[in-house]
């Protein structure tokens, strides 16, 4: 096991906890009885979602307002975790989003911030609060990566390259923890119904696939967590999810690359 059973003195920080698959985090691991940090931009949803939880499991939650793409803001509430009176035992590293178009045809700046978010802010958080683990012998960080990290993504080329990141970087610090009591887990869903397709700008893929291959983030927060109990390098939340991740792994990028592109095209009407 490396998620440490829940402890007063002990809590669980959650990135991007104010919708989808970081709400669901909350909720199940503050079910099981674990305190939380909630951190998000939009405090006014974690504080509802605090009450909630609060009412429903009786754990003491914590709520961050922050921008975790501002250097200066992840600083400052690494600060106050570390200062504070109970220890992160765990780190769910969720914070993320994604970008839609041709990569010369969309803002640089925003291009910057999707990587600031997700990949300097998972990498630092997850340094950031790592070495305590080992010294514990426990602990565990999940870091919400994506299939779409396993080959590269026409039009939504930052995103599929911040989720490579997440992959291989979990992967390898998973290994570097070996015997330690300590995990690091890649969640690697597939479509998730949250908010996503809205923030990217990419609803009009609402509708694509079979609906089997698109799942709740629910189900999805569920195969995390019991990842990081058992201490796993890696979970795809479902079957279907994990042969779409392992297509792009071993397909030739030759064969994947048109299939991306058609898939992921922007609508003419864009």
């Amino acid at each position: 096991m490396s998620l440490p059973g829940p402890d007063p003195k002990s809590t669980v920080l959650i990135t991007g906890a104010s919708s989808g698959i970081g709400t669901e985090l909350a909720r199940q691991l503050g079910a099981r009885g674990h305190n939380l940090v909630l951190v998000a931009r939009r405090k006014d949803r974690l504080e509802t979602l605090a009450q909630e939880i609060g009412r429903a499991s009786g754990v003491e939650i914590d709520v961050r307002k922050a921008d975790l793409s501002v250097q200066a803001q992840r600083t400052r509430l690494i600060k106050a975790l570390r200062d504070g009176e109970r220890h992160v035992a765990a780190v769910c590293n969720n914070a993320g989003f994604s970008t839609y178009g041709k990569f010369q045809e969309l803002p640089l700046e925003v291009e910057l911030e999707e990587v600031r978010l997700n990949v300097l802010a998972l990498h630092e958080f997850t340094s950031a609060f790592l070495g305590d683990m080992v010294r514990r012998r426990e602990g565990a960080i999940l870091n919400v990566a994506s299939i779409a990290g396993f080959q590269p993504l026409p039009n939504q080329a930052t995103y599929g390259a911040t989720k490579a990141f997440a992959v291989s970087f979990s992967e390898a610090v998973h290994t570097d923890l070996h015997g330690t009591g300590v995990s690091c887990t890649a969640l690697c869903p597939g479509p998730v119904r949250t908010e996503f397709t809205e923030v990217a700008g990419m609803t009009d893929l609402d509708d694509t696939g079979p609906e089997f291959v698109w799942m709740q983030p629910g189900d999805v927060a569920k195969a995390g967590i019991d990842g990081m109990v058992k201490g796993r390098r890696i979970v795809f939340p479902s079957v279907t999810h994990q042969a779409v991740g392992m297509a792009g792994r071993f397909a030739p990028r030759s064969v994947m690359l048109p299939l991306m592109e058609r898939f992921g095209a922007p609508s003419r009407d864009r």
